[in-house]
């Protein structure tokens, strides 16, 4: 990695740059994590690639040899020289400005069906998440490198859920992909990543009366996770712990338990009941 990591140095020097920590601008220089990524993605010669924070154009690159168009979104207006220089003038890379939680992802495609690709600064993982899983034409891939600790996180099963996995996991199926230590990247982060993929469901793995519905069940749970939830959730649906005991026998959930041990199904089976009380 040492090449890279000099020659990604070298660029930033040349174009005067400083990398800001505020933005998480992390560069990852590693060649063999870079093609794990690009290899994770599947891609084919017809498939459009959405890539958050190019950077300076390292993953790009390995994109636009895949793919059969990449649309790279940079936060950074300083790197647009840069990235000017590293893709030069290939004809499947468009490079657009802009802050992607501010932008329908789907407009930047022109509404035709694509795949993400994105090493996430880390302050944004959970809200470029949602505003991807969520979006009206969301993706059908996405491919991201994360803090590892929130990528296991995502994955986690019962005992170990937490509203993040319950919230990816409702939308997609996570599987972790790789680790990639912190020496991989120019300059190195305080704490290792890892690569996840998310896998739309064409249609939701649980049967809920509504989304809206279903996801204020479950912050009800988790809004007091340390405690049982006839007390989290009497408390976060303002109905009180008795008629939170009705709520959860009727659902087939023991009350004592807490939420971190429910699975996707009981959160459903919550839902449904409360909606039928």
């Amino acid at each position: 990695m040492g090449n890279e990591a000099l020659r990604l140095g070298e660029v930033l020097r040349r174009h005067d740059l400083h990398l800001k920590k505020g933005l998480g601008q992390n560069f990852l220089a590693d060649p063999v994590h870079l093609d794990r990524i690009v290899a994770a993605a599947d891609l084919a010669p017809e498939d459009i690639v959405l890539e958050i924070g190019p950077g300076v154009g390292t993953l790009t690159q390995r994109l636009a040899q895949q793919a059969g168009r990449v649309v790279a979104v940079e936060l950074d207006a300083a790197l647009l020289p840069v990235l000017a220089e590293t893709l030069g003038d290939s004809p499947n890379i468009k490079v657009i400005q802009g802050d992607i939680l501010q932008l329908d992802p789907a407009s930047l495609t022109n509404e035709d069906p694509y795949k993400v690709v994105a090493n996430l600064p880390y302050y944004i993982t959970s809200a470029a998440i949602r505003h991807l899983l969520t979006a009206d034409l969301p993706p059908e891939l996405v491919v991201l490198t994360i803090q590892r600790e929130v990528a296991q996180r995502i994955v986690a099963h019962p005992p170990g859920m937490s509203l993040l996995a319950v919230s990816v996991q409702f939308y997609a199926e996570p599987k972790l992909i790789a680790r990639i230590p912190a020496g991989a990247f120019y300059p190195p982060p305080k704490v290792d990543s890892a690569i996840i993929r998310l896998r739309k469901w064409a249609t939701p793995p649980v049967d809920v009366p509504s989304e809206d519905l279903f996801f204020e069940v479950v912050r009800a749970g988790f809004g007091q996770r340390r405690k049982q939830l006839r007390n989290s959730l009497g408390s976060g649906l303002g109905i009180g712990s008795a008629a939170s005991d009705r709520l959860l026998a009727a659902a087939g959930v023991e009350s004592t338990r807490r939420a971190e041990t429910l699975t996707l199904e009981e959160w459903a089976a919550i839902a449904r009941a409360f909606q039928d009380a």
